[in-house]
């Protein structure tokens, strides 16, 4: 009889700590991949924050692009840039505080 108690409390340890194991490994397991899945929503967020950006930038390039369409827009900016004048007319550049 102390031999069959004895063989029955291995057996409860043996499960035990089996059980012990099998939970730490999981519990071990779902961390591991919470902690990917909080790295991988912050990276989202930045990425569609830097979406947004880019998207107003390119609404800005395509804005400068039609103007640079218009011929008038052109000299403009030329004269304005680039100090460029039509014949007669003078450039005075006044300095900026």
């Amino acid at each position: 009889m102390a031999k069959r108690k004895k063989k029955v409390r291995t057996r409860f340890f043996l499960l035990g700590l089996t059980s012990m194991f099998i939970i730490c490994a999981v519990t071990f397991t779902i961390g591991k991949y919470w902690i990917e899945i909080i790295d991988k929503y912050q990276e989202k967020k930045n990425l569609d924050r830097e979406l947004t950006s880019m998207k107003e930038k390119e609404e800005e390039l395509k804005v400068d692009a039609d103007k640079l369409q218009n011929p008038d827009y052109i000299a403009r900016y030329a004269r304005e840039k680039y100090l460029y004048s039509k014949e007669g007319e003078y450039i005075l550049q006044i300095p900026e505080e």
